[in-house]
């Protein structure tokens, strides 16, 4: 999983095989070792019958994915456009955090051909 962060905006970017293992239940994650023992996680999960959430952890931070949301994207693949997500920092405010998570254009069309026009 490739991870860019720009202010309030998270572009999260997997292959299909990381893909494949979402949607078979597993946690996609990246980490980044830092000196001093210092380490930021990122994972993305998947449930069933959620909204979607950011949730904070010690060292990083975990996405939780509906089902069916992913499902709906996935039906796109191959295409440009991610699977964009609006999540409130907190209960009550208008701030947000955006997570666009897109998979791997070139990984997918390799994977499953060009779409047909």
């Amino acid at each position: 999983m490739k991870v860019q962060l720009q202010g309030q905006l998270v572009r999260l970017r997997i292959s299909e095989a990381e893909l494949a293992r979402l949607q078979a239940g597993e946690t996609v994650e990246n980490l980044t070792r830092l000196p001093d023992g210092l380490a930021l996680r990122q994972r993305l999960q998947l449930e069933e019958g959620v909204q979607p959430a950011l949730q904070a952890e010690a060292g990083g931070w975990a996405c939780r994915l509906p089902r069916a949301e992913l499902a709906a994207y996935v039906a796109r693949l191959p295409c440009r456009e991610g699977l964009r997500l609006r999540l409130p920092l907190a209960q009550g405010t208008e701030e947000v955090v955006e997570i666009d998570l897109e998979v791997d254009v070139r990984d997918s069309v390799r994977s499953r051909g060009v779409p047909r026009r």
